[in-house]
């Protein structure tokens, strides 16, 4: 997708690794938004961090930030420090004060972006590719703590030009050391922190490296106001950019590396750049753990353990770039040249950078661990949390082993001998959790991802050792020990406590978690069939087939599957506890569906397409309940809608909201939370199914519809949003891959196929 003008202006595409954190490449080509510290840091400026260009030609020279206009507000923008933000203008840090290009093009598909500078006042075009490997399979690779950036500079004038490439990076320590560092084919610079050691939480050390012919100039001129960046720029402008150092440690120096060239006319010159970080220490710093001493509890990031610190990291990328890029590369390209629709390609691809941003982490040992999403500073809803990921359909098929680690995960940490489970798995691993209830579709969804994982690998022995607890997570439903009663009676029915995505808890049965419900059942029962459990799977079908009939003849109303509940039902909340849910006003029950017609309805029906099982619904009633969907959930504006809740869609913009209470159908006082929102995981989920069954126009304008709120302009098109950035149910949007080729996979028994729904097409596999 090419973004200019005004669509730049939100901007910020992810260049890290899987669990390093990433460092923002905004849409004017300035280097901002460094969550590489352990934690996230939305908006905030890393110093003087920049390329630069000076260019000497027919006698004349010019020295140019290699960036655009700036996307600020010019009144300035919220900073925690004094002395700036709003009412200072931009902030130094961003060079906007500097001469810069005019014009900048920002073509984005993730992995890669590339940016074309013109209009500098120096006769080239300055073109920029930046990534990081993202290479379905190679987890590893894809994990590097570093961003790669290769710049093209073509000569379009008359003469001969030389050219000097400058990168310069700030050390983020109070006590600062710079020192530069050569191998093989690279120059670079390694930024130290005098006052840690590797061992100690807060400790970070970084490097730039480049494969031209560089100078390294370790520290800036060290003075007061603007001593340094004014030192710098001179030196730059005459082209005696000269190496410094210094015998003690300063704060916060800058260095740079320059690389020079020479670019005949007509001609073109390329150089390669690498900024490496490595914070090897992690620790839970939203609720911390400590021992015995009152020392937090701590371990490495995975990436640590692999490479020493960021020189050894930048020093393998710059070695590796080439493969590297031409993996990622390959990988890209059959998205972008594929046949599904433009909309379809840009959604499914710009979610894949929630896996290259803070919201992930891989542990010590390389497994996957996660938030839901970010805040500005801080993880939003920790533990990998069940339900949010269950709709997240990009890492099983791209790196299914992180995504099986997610599975055991859950059952060697999660898993109570009651067969409950903690739907957010605590960090470090081991810890004594705090006990909420359970979540019904998020422990349901464990045991179809349980399935799912095993049919993508065919690893009969990982099933066999895990079946135990996939039986015991799945025979909570009816187990005496479980206070919520979800189906005491086995009959398939829901009629308990439901815990649930949207945070609170329905009250007796609705489509959406029976549907989650059977579906699992039906796992449970193909898995027990493979392990030789004949008896457990037979008592599982029977379960199934009931609560099948059930939900397909009795939830069924007005056209679309609704939510049984007796809302003045006093009773059933003094059952279960619950006496916040009472509305004394109303006389009714709180946060209930109801008669609504809920976006999540047959939910189930798109994990049955993925995960190649039979549908739970009947399929008229089905095809009845989407055109439902459409007709009521669907907005082409949001001008008349009333949204008491989060505005993920306003004005003008088009949106399906979760739910809605179309004529005759009754509205509780206080309807299910977050109603009127629209949020892009569930949307995706539902335009995935209209395209599945057959509603391909519908299914592709809800796709078109989210991703035109994303144009770079209103929001960042590689950075959806819900409870917080970055957030992870937006990769639902990755099943619209399998969904258009028609992707079948059974590889316990051998068995790959294709069914595109246009009979024919190019698809990534």
């Amino acid at each position: 997708m090419r973004y200019e003008g005004s669509k730049t202006k939100n901007i910020s595409f992810p260049l890290g690794g899987i669990g390093t954190g990433s460092i923002g490449l905004l849409g004017n080509g300035a280097l901002r938004d460094f969550e590489i510290f352990n934690r996230p840091a939305k908006s905030t400026d890393f110093g003087h961090t920049h390329f630069a260009l000076r260019a000497e030609w027919d006698g004349k020279v010019a020295v140019r930030a290699l960036m655009g206009d700036t996307n600020e507000s010019l009144m300035g923008r919220h900073t925690d420090r004094g002395w700036s933000g709003i009412g200072f203008g931009p902030t130094c840090c961003t060079m906007s004060g500097f001469p810069h290009f005019s014009r900048v093009c920002f073509d984005g598909e993730f992995p890669i972006a590339r940016l074309t500078l013109t209009e500098g006042g120096i006769p080239a075009v300055a073109r920029l590719t930046a990534f990081n490997p993202f290479i379905p399979g190679d987890e590893d690779s894809s994990s590097l703590p570093a961003a790669f950036f290769e710049w093209e500079i073509e000569n379009v004038g008359d003469a001969d030009m030389e050219l000097d490439l400058a990168l310069t990076l700030e050390n983020p320590a109070a006590s600062s050391k710079n020192s530069a560092f050569s191998c093989e084919g690279g120059t670079g610079i390694f930024f130290t922190d005098s006052a840690r050691t590797a061992k100690e939480i807060g400790y970070a050390d970084l490097a730039i490296m480049t494969d031209g012919d560089a100078v390294a100039q370790e520290y800036w001129y060290r003075g007061v106001w603007r001593d340094g960046v004014t030192t710098y720029w001179r030196e730059l402008e005459a082209g005696a950019l000269r190496p410094r150092s210094y015998g003690e440690p300063g704060q916060h120096d800058c260095g740079s590396l320059a690389v020079h060239l020479s670019v005949p006319k007509g001609e073109k010159r390329r150089a390669r750049f690498i900024i490496a970080w490595s914070c090897p220490v992690q620790y839970n710093y939203w609720n911390p753990l400590r021992d015995e001493e009152g020392r937090d509890v701590t371990w490495l990031n995975y990436y640590a353990t692999l490479f020493p610190d960021s020189r050894a990291t930048a020093t393998y990328a710059l070695e590796h770039f080439g493969d590297l890029y031409d993996k990622t590369a390959s990988f890209a390209d059959s998205i972008s040249k594929s046949t599904l629709p433009e909309e379809v390609r840009d959604a499914a691809s710009a979610n894949l950078s929630v896996l290259k941003s803070p919201t992930v982490l891989r542990l010590e040992d390389g497994s996957f661990w996660a938030w839901e999403g970010v805040q500005e500073k801080e993880g939003s809803c920790e533990g990998s949390c069940q339900h949010v990921w269950n709709y997240a359909y990009a890492m099983p098929f791209l790196f299914p082993r992180l995504e099986r680690s997610l599975r055991e995960g859950t059952m060697e940490h999660a898993l109570y001998p009651d067969g409950s489970t903690d739907f957010r798995v605590a960090i470090p691993h081991g810890r004594e959790h705090k006990r909420f209830r359970p979540c019904l579709d998020g422990q349901m969804g464990e045991v179809i991802k349980c399935y799912r994982e095993w049919r993508l690998s065919g690893d009969d022995e990982w099933l066999e050792k895990y079946a135990p607890s996939i039986f015991s997570m799945l025979d909570y439903a009816f187990s005496e020990d479980n206070p919520d009663k979800w189906d005491r009676d086995r009959d398939g029915v829901l009629e308990g406590r439901q815990h649930h995505t949207l945070d609170m808890e329905l009250f007796g049965p609705s489509s959406w978690l029976q549907g989650m419900y059977l579906l699992a059942l039906e796992c449970g029962a193909r898995i027990a069939e493979r392990t030789g459990d004949a008896e457990r799977a037979a008592e599982y079908r029977r379960i199934y087939e009931q609560g099948r009939k059930f939900t397909n003849d009795e939830l069924f109303k007005s056209g679309y599957f609704i939510h049984r509940v007796d809302l003045g039902a006093h009773d059933v909340l003094r059952e279960h506890g619950a006496p916040e849910y009472w509305n004394d006003e109303a006389g009714e029950i709180k946060y209930q569906i109801g008669e609504g017609c809920f976006i999540d309805q047959v939910l189930a029906d798109f994990h049955a397409h993925l995960v190649g099982l039979p549908p739970v619904f009947d399929r008229e009633k089905k095809l009845s309940a989407l055109r439902s969907l459409y007709k009521n959930n669907f907005y082409t504006s949001m001008r008349e809608v009333t949204n008491m809740w989060r505005n993920f869609a306003v004005n003008d913009e088009s949106a399906t909201i979760m739910c809605t209470y179309p004529e005759g159908a009754r509205r509780p006082a206080i309807p299910v939370p977050y109603c009127e929102e629209a949020m892009t995981g569930f949307e995706y989920a539902l335009a995935a199914l209209l395209i599945a069954e057959g509603m391909r126009e519908e299914g592709e304008q809800l796709v078109r519809a989210v991703r035109d709120r994303y144009d770079g302009e209103k929001r960042n098109p590689w950075c959806e949003i819900e409870c917080g950035s970055n957030y992870a149910r937006s990769m639902a949007s990755f099943a619209l891959l399998p969904i258009y080729s028609g992707f079948t996979y059974d590889m316990p028994n051998g068995r790959i196929g294709f069914d595109p729904l246009d009979g024919e097409g190019r698809f990534p596999f």
